[in-house]
């Protein structure tokens, strides 16, 4: 591999921002349980909102601009393929259904055969 495949957090303001992202979710976690209390809609309230600040900030960093462009990459790609039918898929199923089938009565007709040679054949041991 090549050190021009791997990709790194090269600003401090991203840096700063994924640390910041850390913290948020720490004080987050910390916050719910530090704050039993308080009551349980005191707890969800704070981690949620902890949660959906670290969210923001971490959509705000280039790591994260870069999932949201994966990820509109991916749905635009997912949107461009030619999904069966539903006939091609029942016969598809059909078909592998069948190959099964068959596969497994070859193997066990094979089994039966290298039995019967080996223990009746070739040793005598009859059941």
């Amino acid at each position: 591999m090549s050190a021009a495949n791997i990709e790194t957090v090269s600003t401090s303001a991203d840096k700063a921002k994924l640390v910041a992202v850390a913290l948020l979710v720490v004080a987050s976690i910390a916050g719910f349980y530090g704050l039993s209390a308080k009551g349980v809609i005191v707890q969800w309230v704070v981690l949620l909102l902890g949660l959906a600040a670290a969210v923001v900030v971490f959509a705000l960093s280039l790591p994260g601009r870069q999932l949201s462009a994966f990820g509109h990459d991916a749905w635009r790609e997912v949107k461009k393929v030619v999904w069966p039918t539903r006939k091609e898929s029942i016969q598809m199923t059909l078909y592998v259904f069948a190959f099964v089938v068959v596969m497994a009565l070859f193997l066990w007709l094979t089994d039966k055969t290298l039995e019967w040679v080996f223990y009746d054949l070739i040793l005598g041991w009859k059941k």
